[in-house]
C-alpha cells in the first residue's frame, strides 16, 4: 500500500507517534540516564562507601562542566569531619586561650630549634655602605687604645667603656656583615655589594663610642658630618631613608641630630618616649628594632645551672644603683620596701669590675632576680639574669623587649606591675607563691633562651644578631609599602600615614 511505513505492522503509542526517529533516540537515551541515575542513588544510599567511576575523571587536565559531575566528585571527595571547633573548655574561655597560647608557642619553638640554621627564614639582602674610617675604624681604634689607660665614669657612676661594650651591638652585627662570606654562619642575611640588589642600608657610625670618648664639641660636628654623608647618598634620598637601619643603641648617643634621620630603622634599647630620650613621633615598633644589652656577666652554661641548682637558696636578689631618673625612681621605693626582709638581698652598687663579679655571684645563688626600670624602662641587669639562669621580676610597665615576635617572655621571667610590687609583702608573697614545678619549667626555658642573648663571632644561628634579621625581614613588606607609597604620592594626596604612638612610655608609681 503506499505510503505505509515498513514498520506499520508495530502498533505505536500515540506519545511516539508524533516524535522524529532522532528524537526519540534522544529521549531514549536521557530515560536511560534517569533509570541510571535511579539505581545509583538506591545502592549509594544503601552503602555510602561505594565509589562511581563513571563519574570520575581520569585525566586531571580536563575540566568538569557538567554541575552534576562535578558536585558528584565534590560530595565523594568531602566528608563532615568528626572533629568540631569548640569556643568552650573545661575550664572555660579563658583556659581554653592559655591552653591554644601555650600549644601555639610549643610549636613556634619546635619549628624554630629544627631549623637553627635559619634555612626556612627569608633572605634579607643588605648593603653595607664603606663609610669614611672615622666613622668606623678610627672609632673602634679609639676604645681599643684607651680601654686599660683610663678609669672615667659617667655622670651615673658607670665606667664609661663598660657602658659602651654593653650597647655595643653596632659592632656585633657590622663585624659580621662584613665578614668572608667562607667565614660567615647566618644564612638568613647576605651582604650585597651592588645597591641594586638590595632590601636594606647598613649604616657603620659607632654612635656609642663618638658620644663618650670624644669632646662634645667635637662629638656634635662629627654627628653632622655623619648626617650630611648619609643623607647625600642617592639611596637614602629615593626613599627618604625608610630601608636604612642606624644603630642608636645608648639613648643618648646621636641625640642632636636623630630627629633629621627619623624615617629610618633604628635599633634601640627601649621605646622611652617620655621627651628625655626619644621626641614623640621618632621611635615606634612597626619601624625600629629593640635590641638585648650585651650582658655584663659571664654565661652560667649547662654544667654552671646544674652545679649552682642546690646552691640557690637566695629568694630574691637585686644588686645596682638605686637611685635613678624617671622610671627607675620604682628602685627607691623597692629598696626601703624590701630592706631587711629574710631571703632578700638589695644591695646598692656600680658596674665596676668588682661590682660585676658582686652581681655575677649573688644571680648564681639566687632563685629570683629583681629587673626594675632604669632611666628608661629597660635595664641591662635583665639580660644578666637571664644568662645566669635567675628567673627575672621585671618591674617596669612600659618594657619593650627584644624579640618578642619570636620569644615569648612569659616562659622565663615574672611580670609585675609597679603598683602592686611597692605594696607592703606584697612581692615576697607572690614570689612564695610560684610553684617548684613552674619555677624548674621557668629555669628550663631560661638555659634554652639564654642562646639568644649572648653576641659572639662569628654570629651564630639563633644568637642576638640572627635573630635581628628574623624581626627586620618581617618588616620588609611594610617599609617597601611605605617606600613605594611616598614616591607615587603627588601634591594634592593626604600626608603619609604613621604608627606614631603618642602615649607616654613611663612606668607608673603610685
Amino acid at each position: 500500500m503506499a505510503g505505509k511505513h515498513p514498520c506499520s505492522k508495530n502498533p505505536r503509542s500515540p506519545f511516539l507517534s508524533f516524535r522524529t526517529p532522532a528524537t526519540s533516540v534522544a529521549l531514549l537515551s536521557i530515560l536511560s540516564l534517569l533509570a541510571f541515575l535511579f539505581y545509583y542513588s538506591s545502592s549509594h544510599h544503601q552503602n555510602p562507601n561505594t565509589s562511581l567511576s563513571f563519574f570520575q575523571n581520569t585525566n586531571p587536565n580536563i575540566r568538569d562542566t557538567s554541575f552534576v559531575v562535578s558536585l558528584e566528585k565534590f560530595l565523594h571527595k568531602s566528608r563532615p569531619s568528626d572533629h568540631v571547633d569548640s569556643s568552650g573548655h573545661d575550664g572555660g574561655v579563658e583556659a581554653a586561650a592559655t591552653d591554644l597560647d601555650d600549644r601555639i608557642w610549643r610549636g613556634e619553638m619546635e619549628r624554630m630549634y629544627k631549623d637553627p640554621d635559619g634555612s626556612l627564614v627569608p633572605v634579607v639582602r643588605v648593603y653595607v655602605y664603606n663609610m669614611p674610617s672615622k666613622f668606623t675604624y678610627d672609632l673602634l681604634w679609639l676604645f681599643r687604645n684607651t680601654y686599660k689607660e683610663t678609669v672615667n665614669l659617667t655622670s651615673n657612676g658607670s665606667p664609661v667603656h663598660r657602658l659602651i661594650e654593653q650597647h655595643s651591638v653596632d659592632y656585633w652585627l657590622w663585624a659580621d656583615l662584613i665578614a668572608p662570606e667562607s667565614e660567615r654562619l647566618l644564612k638568613n642575611v647576605i651582604r650585597v655589594h651592588r645597591q641594586e640588589e638590595a632590601d636594606l642600608f647598613y649604616i657603620p657610625f659607632f654612635t656609642t663610642i663618638s658620644f663618650f670618648l670624644l669632646e662634645k664639641q667635637q662629638c656634635k660636628a662629627l654627628y653632622r658630618e655623619a648626617l650630611k654623608w648619609v643623607t647625600d647618598q642617592p639611596a637614602w634620598q629615593r626613599s627618604e631613608g625608610r630601608d636604612h637601619i642606624l644603630p642608636v643603641h645608648h639613648p643618648w648617643s646621636f641625640k642632636s641630630v636623630r630627629r633629621f634621620m627619623k624615617t629610618a630603622i633604628w635599633l634601640l634599647p627601649d621605646m622611652d618616649s617620655t621627651g628625655n630620650w626619644y621626641k614623640p613621633g621618632q621611635v615606634w615598633l612597626e619601624k625600629d628594632l629593640i635590641l638585648p644589652y650585651v650582658p655584663n656577666v659571664e654565661v652560667c652554661d649547662a654544667k654552671c645551672l646544674s652545679e649552682n641548682e642546690s646552691q640557690r637558696r637566695t629568694l630574691l636578689f637585686f644588686r645596682g644603683r638605686l637611685k635613678r631618673n624617671a622610671g627607675g625612681k620604682i628602685r627607691g621605693k623597692l629598696g626601703a620596701e624590701l630592706q631587711g626582709t629574710a631571703g632578700v638581698v638589695v644591695e646598692e652598687g656600680s658596674a665596676g669590675e668588682a661590682g660585676r663579679e658582686a652581681s655575677q655571684k649573688g644571680m648564681h645563688k639566687s632563685i629570683f632576680c629583681l629587673s626594675p626600670a632604669g632611666d628608661t624602662p629597660s635595664s641591662a641587669r635583665l639580660f644578666d639574669a637571664i644568662v645566669s639562669g635567675c628567673i627575672p621580676v621585671i618591674v617596669s610597665d612600659e618594657l619593650e623587649l627584644p624579640f618578642e615576635g619570636i620569644l615569648d617572655y612569659r616562659k622565663m621571667a615574672l611580670f609585675v606591675s609597679s603598683s602592686d610590687a611597692i605594696q607592703p609583702g606584697w612581692l615576697i608573697t607572690f614570689l612564695k607563691s610560684i610553684s617548684p614545678m613552674q619555677i624548674k619549667e621557668m629555669r628550663v626555658n631560661l638555659a634554652k633562651y639564654s642562646r639568644h642573648f649572648i653576641y659572639s663571632s662569628p654570629a651564630q644561628p639563633l644568637g642576638p644578631e640572627d635573630l635581628t634579621w628574623r624581626m627586620i625581614a618581617g618588616k620588609l613588606l611594610n617599609i617597601k609599602l611605605h617606600i613605594r607609597r611616598s614616591q607615587r604620592m603627588v601634591k594634592e594626596s593626604r600626608t603619609l600615614c604613621t604608627c606614631d604612638c603618642k602615649r607616654a612610655n613611663t612606668t607608673n608609681i603610685p
